[in-house]
């Protein structure tokens, strides 16, 4: 999962990324996040990079968080958006851009932790999905249909199970976390991860996928992959 942070406070940003910090260590959760001091700053990112949580100061020079969820939502109808105010006077304004959530600042763990944990919990269902920019716009890509994850040079290539391939000029170090926090999901390569679901035949050289394709493994990682792979077709076999 790929977090957004919004406050023109520098306190209250240091307060929120320690809180961040915290919860990554506590959860053993696999997200990243970027911090963003200005709403100008932050729109000109998120034109170009896809974000699944927002979490968004509503007083800010200049335009407000009001106006910057407003102008997200006319091109990201998916991202989640949670409002930080000193004020819950926002909380009926705030259903206009159907915010997730509001938050009362100062930030504390009490609100912050319980929020986190609900919507980490909606990402682990089975509908779940990574939202992707690419050339036709931000694509959601579910978990379940994905087959595997390829990088080659700048491009990062999707490939899922019906054969269809969702590119993106991007690093895999910018999904890698929240990809690898499912169980499904393994590093095989340099280049690669795979939906150990979604692979059929495992050699010594490569993975061959449900839909027939050749997937590169590492010398270096085969045993573990090779036990890592023996495990999930008993996983998978006990939830079927």
């Amino acid at each position: 999962m790929k977090i957004a942070i919004c406050d023109d406070e520098p306190l209250e940003l240091t307060r929120i990324s320690s809180l961040m910090e915290e919860y990554r260590f506590e959860k053993k959760a696999g997200f990243i996040y970027k911090t963003f001091s200005g709403a100008l700053e932050l729109l000109e990112v998120m034109r170009r990079e896809p974000f699944d949580l927002l979490l968004l100061d509503v007083i800010m020079p200049g335009i407000n968080g009001m106006q910057v969820a407003h102008e997200i939502r006319a091109y990201d109808k998916h991202i989640k958006i949670v409002f930080l105010t000193s004020s819950p006077e926002y909380a009926v304004e705030s259903y206009s851009v159907n915010a997730y959530n509001y938050l009362l600042k100062p930030i504390k763990k009490g609100t912050l932790f319980p929020m986190l944990d609900k919507l980490f919990d909606s990402m682990q269902r089975k509908d779940d999905y990574l939202a992707v920019k690419c050339k036709t716009g931000i694509v959601r890509i579910s978990y379940t249909r994905l087959s595997y994850v390829e990088i080659l040079g700048k491009i990062l290539s999707f490939h899922m199970s019906d054969g269809v391939v969702y590119e993106t000029a991007a690093s895999l170090s910018e999904f890698e976390a929240a990809i690898l926090s499912r169980p499904e999901f393994l590093r095989v390569h340099r280049s690669f991860l795979v939906n150990l679901w979604q692979m059929r035949e495992l050699s010594i050289q490569h993975f061959i996928t449900l839909g027939g394709m050749a997937v590169p493994v590492s010398r270096r990682l085969y045993t573990q992959v090779r036990d890592a792979y023996m495990k999930s077709l008993f996983t998978k076999k006990g939830e079927d």
